[in-house]
């Protein structure tokens, strides 16, 4: 099975980890990408609240790409990519009026409509019980907070993926790979998204919100599948130690790259060294057993 790729911005740079990770388990799965050719940004945080039209519009060239390429799906695993895309295609694929300023943007007719899949909807299509076939690693001493962030599975009518209060898809994901997960209560609240630079108050203070709470409920570790959402809760806590002395560091693992440690993979090889936050699941196993 072939799946076509959207990397993103953050999957290029700021996360590189993260695309990494994600390459390494999917090829591990029996799986490979067919990465969208001359891609570029979705327009994320800021494009759709300045202009809705073009907005759509700069979304939508990547959705024109994939059909071009003759791509039926595409993965967009950074949650703020996933949404701009299935959102802005949606509303284009179901206003006229908008359709046809986007195809005369675009300089194109827009024929079908691509399955825009975000990174747990992908784990679906390869077939969920393949994470529990390859793995290798015993990983039970992790105690998972799953975090989707408010993007993943908003809006819901659109998106049409798990529950958008209580989602438990990532769970059982974690679990398959052999993880202990946790019920706790901030799983779908927002980080501060991407006030990280212009409010950086506001990020401190839910990011560190979210933390506390699934530190509360038992979890060791915060699993997410957003980089921007990674880079407030693990770049942010050295922040949030100047902000409040009493704040104990707290590991934020990519789902990949939990799965790819399931799946046999190092910490370096999966990129988790490249982390603000040290991981070391020795480390975590050697608490686990004094405790």
């Amino acid at each position: 099975m072939k799946v076509g790729y959207f990397p993103g911005c953050s999957q290029t740079g700021t996360a590189k980890e993260y695309d990494i990770s994600l390459r390494k388990v999917v090829e591990k799965l029996g799986t490979s990408f067919d990465e969208i050719k001359d891609w570029t940004c979705c327009g994320a945080t800021s494009a759709h609240v300045t202009n809705h039209m073009l907005a759509s519009a700069l979304a939508m060239r990547n959705i024109m790409l994939a059909e071009q390429q003759g791509l039926d799906d595409i993965v967009a695993p950074c949650a703020a990519c996933y949404n701009r895309l299935v959102v802005s295609q949606h509303e284009t694929m179901t206003q006229p009026a908008l359709k046809t300023e986007v195809e005369a943007v675009l300089d194109t007719k827009l024929n079908k409509e691509i399955k825009v899949m975000n990174l747990i909807e992908l784990f679906q299509k390869i077939g969920k019980e393949k994470i529990s076939e390859n793995k290798t690693f015993d990983i039970k001493n992790i105690k998972a907070a799953c975090y989707y962030g408010c993007l993943l599975v908003r809006p819901s009518s659109i998106t049409h993926f798990d529950d958008a209060e209580q989602p438990s898809s990532m769970e059982e994901l974690v679990e398959l790979a052999g993880a202990k997960t946790v019920d706790w209560n901030y799983k779908v609240e927002c980080c501060g998204a991407a006030h990280t630079l212009a409010r950086r108050d506001i990020v401190l203070d839910l990011s560190k919100k979210i933390i506390d709470d699934a530190r509360d409920h038992g979890a060791n570790v915060l699993v997410v599948a957003c980089p921007m959402c990674h880079s407030n809760l693990d770049m942010r806590q050295r922040a949030m130690k100047r902000a409040y002395p009493g704040h104990k560091e707290f590991p934020v693992l990519f789902l990949t790259e939990l799965l790819g440690l399931a799946l046999g993979m190092k910490e370096k090889e999966l990129g988790i060294d490249k982390h603000t936050i040290e991981f070391n699941y020795k480390e975590l196993a050697a608490e686990k057993a004094a405790v």
